[in-house]
């Protein structure tokens, strides 16, 4: 029976599919009307189900608007374990972790920007981030002097060092650090996979210069330091081969461990231990590792940003203001508080939403909760969102973007140049190669209005604020 057949309405673009033979937990799946009935077969919802059978799973499972199948756990998939007897699973949490997406705002208006500027804008960026699979970042010395405070210590060193403003630190999913980090957990593969600090590699990862298009909560656009008009720039990288490679290491160890601790694994990609066993532990101080890495990665970028608009305007690059909106982790196991209950909540392409009140929030954005940032494909338009009180239901949690409806092979085979230079417009990409890029274009993805509504018409978030692109700035291969 194929598992879309076992979806049955739960609510307003809401689906379940209760559980059933080793299921210990339901599935919850967002989906609103259009997407629902678009919805592709694929092995997303069968994941859930196999994600549903481990040990120690809280229910529900939940799957977001931009669900897709992924290795292990969907991408777009929220698992929630019981802190004391649950599980941890590498691939639960996902290759790239902590993919993560900042967003900056400028005092610049993008009407006064003609074409050559945006082009010379990217190509400073470019100059100083590389892009690509495999590339090597232009700080290397750095890196390799100072590489156990960078992933132990994350951003607030590199504030230290010079590289980024101490305010900075206060608009920084855990102020750019979380705790436990341990280089001696991490293989010395992993580790000569981490001079790649400031690069962006390829993929669905890049740099976008845009602009706020609408303001739908004017108060809350204020907070955030946003209005109508003014250009943006939008950062979304991650851990790059650093994550990749714990994640493939640990996979790997997990698979081994499991039979020891009388685990049936329903995949290989689900392969998992108990929290608190040795391998376990080790693994939360390795993904911790990549996870200040990541945030790194984004500030380092930051810096060069900065040292670009500086360079092409030639004036300081505090007079565009350039400051940090804010900067949100996906790909990440982390311990919270639910229901006054402690578990470890896996967010496998989804993004931690906090509602206002919530004590975690930055001080600054406590009234309204913190911003949540949801790129769309490369070409169509991105969101601010702020999460409402109803998203404590699915662990404060959303998605991370549009989500692919063709897969990277389809997308190349499907898709022309033609049709992608059509539906680009008048948005600059870095490079002339479109044909690298067609696995990354609008029509493989889901149509980012629908998945951001899924959630908006039913209470758990509210729209702040859309932004355009103008401009972006792309890698070549997939991460």
């Amino acid at each position: 029976m194929a598992a879309v057949s076992l979806l049955e309405p739960a609510g307003n673009n809401c689906y379940r599919i209760q559980r059933r033979g080793k299921m210990r937990a339901d599935v919850l799946v967002f989906l609103n009307r259009q997407l629902f009935h678009s919805f592709a077969e694929d092995q997303s919802l069968q994941q859930l189900m196999d994600a549903a059978s481990l040990e120690g799973v809280i229910d529900p499972v939940i799957g977001m608007p931009d669900i897709h199948s992924g290795f292990g756990l969907p991408i777009g998939g929220v698992m929630a374990m019981d802190a004391g007897e649950g599980l941890v699973s590498a691939g639960a949490v996902g290759m790239d972790i902590n993919c993560g997406v900042r967003l900056l705002r400028t005092n610049i208006d993008p009407e006064g920007l003609d074409k050559s500027t945006l082009r010379a804008l990217i190509k400073a960026i470019e100059k100083r981030v590389p892009s690509g699979v495999g590339r090597r970042s232009k700080h290397e010395a750095f890196i390799s002097s100072h590489f156990t405070p960078l992933v132990h210590e994350g951003v607030p060193f590199l504030v230290d060092q010079g590289y980024g403003r101490p305010e900075d630190l206060e608009a920084i999913e855990d102020g750019g650090c979380i705790s436990g980090a341990d280089l001696g957990a991490v293989s010395k593969e992993a580790q000569k996979r981490g001079l790649q600090l400031s690069t962006i590699g390829g993929g669905n990862h890049f740099i976008e210069l845009g602009y706020v298009d609408t303001v739908f909560e004017r108060e809350t656009a204020n907070l955030y330091g946003l209005r109508e008009g003014m250009l943006t720039v939008l950062i979304h990288t991650g851990s790059r081969g650093f994550g990749h490679q714990i994640c493939t290491d640990y996979t790997a160890t997990m698979k081994k461990k499991a039979p020891r601790h009388n685990i049936e694994l329903p995949s290989a990609g689900l392969a998992s231990v108990p929290i608190n066993s040795g391998t376990g532990r080790r693994y939360l101080a390795a993904m911790a590792c990549a996870i200040n890495f990541a945030f790194c990665n984004r500030q380092w970028i930051t810096d060069d940003v900065r040292k670009a608009f500086s360079s092409v305007f030639e004036d300081d690059d505090s007079r565009f203001d350039l400051g940090l909106v804010y900067d949100v982790a996906h790909n990440t196991a982390r311990f919270e508080n639910i229901n006054a209950k402690e578990v470890l909540i896996h967010r496998k392409g989804a993004t931690r939403a906090l509602p206002p009140g919530h004590p975690e929030n930055p001080k600054k954005y406590l009234s309204t909760g913190h911003p949540v940032l949801i790129p769309g494909s490369m070409g169509t338009a991105s969101y601010v969102v702020r999460a409402e009180q109803e998203v404590k239901k699915i662990y404060n949690s959303v998605n991370h973007g549009a989500g692919r409806v063709l897969s990277r092979r389809a997308a190349k085979k499907e898709i022309s140049v033609d049709d992608l230079k059509g539906r680009l417009a008048e948005v600059l990409v870095s490079g002339r190669n479109f044909k690298a890029y067609l696995d990354e274009a609008p029509q493989a993805y889901k149509d980012i209005e629908l998945v951001i509504d899924t959630f908006t018409e039913i209470g758990m978030s509210s729209k702040v604020a859309r932004l355009l692109p103008l401009a972006v700035i792309k890698g070549e291969g997939s991460d």
